[in-house]
């Protein structure tokens, strides 16, 4: 009975870390929900990462909604991007049956701590329309370029495609901040259930259990954190969120490598 409690408690905390990032930033929740269950559970990386992206569908979906109701989505550019990222998904999560469990789950450690630093020290607050006068051939080029690179590392790891998807939104694409996480979330419902599909398909079915609390913990949470960042300052969600990545990156690094 204790295992089970400590189980659950996993996945709401992976769940609640996961939704709150989905919200705030557009951050994949295999940055968390992954190294979670590989650390503290000793689920498999590609199983871990599965049930990530399988959370990710719904919250990213939900917070896409909350975020189109506030005018801060941007469907018919995200379309573009949206091609390019479930193409190389699909490559991505191929690939990935190809590198060993332990390259995969220390990835994901790292790549929590990585994401942590960069939150708190280059909060994402681009208010730029720097492309706002570009051809729309050059959107749609850049666009799709972005979604394919964003494709393959999201498929492949599992993690970064959210954060990857933003920095390509706001840095070459000129979005402001808002804009840019909400159609990030809604690019990532797709991308998302691209990615769970062909991970389940070609590699085994994780446990059920983990993947529905996983999944409405984290759709609870990114609701709840979707409604907030249409209020609140872009930089002091920016560096909360870089806060708890941070703890949980330093804490999941030590019991991983030490």
């Amino acid at each position: 009975m204790g295992e089970l409690w400590f189980e659950v408690l996993i996945c709401f905390l992976a769940g609640a870390g996961a939704g709150l990032g989905t919200g705030f930033a557009g951050m994949s929740a295999a940055t968390v929900i992954s190294p979670m269950l590989v650390t503290f559970l000793g689920i498999p990386a590609y199983d871990a990462i599965g049930i990530a992206l399988a959370s990710d569908v719904l919250a990213s979906a939900a917070s896409a909604r909350t975020y189109a109701k506030s005018g801060a989505l941007d469907i018919k550019n995200g379309l573009v991007m949206m091609c390019g990222v479930l193409t190389m998904t699909l490559v991505g999560s191929w690939l990935s049956t190809f590198v060993p469990n332990t390259t995969l789950g220390s990835f994901s450690v790292v790549m929590t701590l990585i994401l942590g630093l960069r939150f708190l020290i280059f909060p994402v607050t681009s208010t730029r329309r720097t492309l706002s006068g570009a051809s729309t051939q050059a959107r749609i080029v850049k666009g799709a370029a972005g979604g394919a690179c964003i494709g393959l590392v999201c498929g492949f790891f599992g993690a970064g495609g959210g954060m990857m998807m933003l920095m390509v939104l706001t840095v070459l694409l000129g979005y402001e901040l808002k804009t840019a996480v909400g159609t990030s979330v809604f690019v990532m419902t797709f991308s998302a259930l691209t990615g769970a599909v062909s991970h389940f398909a070609l590699g085994s079915m994780p446990r059920l259990d983990l993947l529905v609390l996983c999944v409405v913990f984290t759709l609870v949470w990114a609701q709840i954190a979707a409604k907030i960042a249409a209020k609140a300052d872009a930089v002091l969600l920016n560096r909360l969120t870089g806060l708890i990545l941070t703890l949980l990156g330093i804490v999941l690094v030590v019991i991983t490598f030490l």
